[in-house]
C-alpha cells in the first residue's frame, strides 16, 4: 500500500487468546510465522481498547539447546520479563493444541531458566517451576545478608517482606485480610523501590490454614491480575520457609485456585492449574 511516495508494510499476524485464572493471554506461533516485535506493536496488541487485550503477550519460538520450545514473555507495558507461571500452562496447551508436539512433557526455555510443563488427562497442566532462589543477589534485591524477612521503608513506614526468584522477582507480604490489602498503593510502591533494581512482583497473602491462602499479586509492568502462577509458588515458599505452610497448599487468587507443592531447599517447586483458550483470530500491524 503506498501513499505519497511512501510504502506501508501490513502484516497479518495469526493470535490465540488464552487465559489461567483470568490471567490473560494473547499468544503468537513465531514458528510457522516469523517476526520479532516492538515495545510498541506489544503494547498495541496488549491494549483492551485498541488491541487484543491481555496481561502478558506470549511469542513460541524454537528451542536454541536441546529444549523443545522457546518462548518470549512480554508485560503489557511492552517490556520483555523472565517468567510466567499462568502463561506456561497455556502455553503447554497452545503448543499441543495447535499440532505443534504431540509430547505431554515438554521441556521449555525462558528468560528465567528451563521450565517442564506437564499436560495432565484432566486438561490441567502441572509445572516444574524449577528451584526458587532467595539470595538476595538473586531476586536482585538490596540487603547486606540473606533473611527469612526483610524490613522495608515505604512512604515514612515499615513494612515487612519475604523476597523469592520463581525465574522472576517477587516480594510477599503477609496480610491479616487479602480483600482489604493496599495493593492498589503498596503493590506499585514496591514495584517501584530501590531495593529491587530491576523492579519486582509484589504479593500480598493471608494464611487461612496451613494448607490454604488466599492470594493478590501486584504484577510488575501489569498492575494486580487476577492470578500470578510464579506469585503463587512465591508466595507458598516464603510461607513453608517461615515455618507458616505444610509443603502441599492450594492457592486461591481473585481468578480461581492453584495447587503448590515444595519439598523445600534444593528442590523444585510445583504448580497445578487450567488453562482455557477462549478465541482465534488476526490482527493488523
Amino acid at each position: 500500500m503506498a501513499y505519497a511516495g511512501c510504502t506501508l508494510a501490513i502484516m497479518l499476524i495469526k493470535f490465540t487468546k488464552m487465559h489461567g485464572l483470568g490471567n490473560d493471554f494473547v499468544i503468537i506461533d513465531a514458528l510457522t510465522q516469523p517476526l520479532s516485535l516492538t515495545s510498541e506493536q506489544v503494547r498495541r496488541i496488549a491494549d483492551r481498547h485498541f488491541g487484543i487485550g491481555c496481561d502478558q503477550l506470549l511469542l513460541v519460538e524454537a528451542a536454541h539447546a536441546t529444549a523443545d520450545f522457546s518462548y518470549r514473555i512480554y508485560n503489557a507495558d511492552g517490556k520483555e520479563v523472565e517468567q510466567c507461571g499462568n502463561g506456561a500452562r497455556c502455553f503447554a496447551r497452545f503448543v499441543r493444541e495447535a499440532g505443534l508436539t504431540d509430547k505431554d512433557d515438554l521441556v521449555v526455555e525462558t528468560r528465567g531458566g528451563i521450565i517442564c510443563p506437564r499436560i495432565e488427562p484432566n486438561g490441567e497442566v502441572s509445572v516444574n517451576m524449577g528451584v526458587p532462589r532467595t539470595v538476595p543477589h538473586d531476586i536482585p534485591f538490596v540487603a547486606d545478608n540473606e533473611a527469612l524477612s526483610y524490613a522495608v521503608e515505604v512512604e515514612g513506614r515499615e513494612v515487612q517482606l519475604s523476597v523469592v526468584n520463581m525465574g522472576n522477582p517477587h516480594a510477599v507480604l503477609r496480610v491479616d485480610d487479602v480483600a482489604q490489602a493496599p495493593v492498589d498503593t503498596l503493590g506499585p510502591q514496591l514495584e517501584m523501590h530501590t531495593r529491587f533494581p530491576a523492579r519486582v512482583n509484589v504479593g500480598f497473602m493471608e494464611c487461612v490454614s496451613r494448607d490454604h491462602i488466599r492470594l493478590r499479586v501486584y504484577e510488575r509492568g501489569a498492575g494486580e491480575t487476577l492470578a500470578c502462577g510464579t506469585g503463587a509458588c512465591a508466595a507458598v515458599v516464603a510461607g513453608i520457609r517461615q515455618g507458616w505452610l505444610n509443603s502441599r497448599v492450594n492457592v486461591d487468587l481473585p481468578g480461581g485456585r492453584l495447587l503448590v507443592s515444595w519439598n523445600g531447599e534444593s528442590e523444585p517447586v510445583w504448580m497445578r492449574g487450567p488453562a482455557t483458550r477462549v478465541f482465534e483470530g488476526e490482527i493488523e500491524l
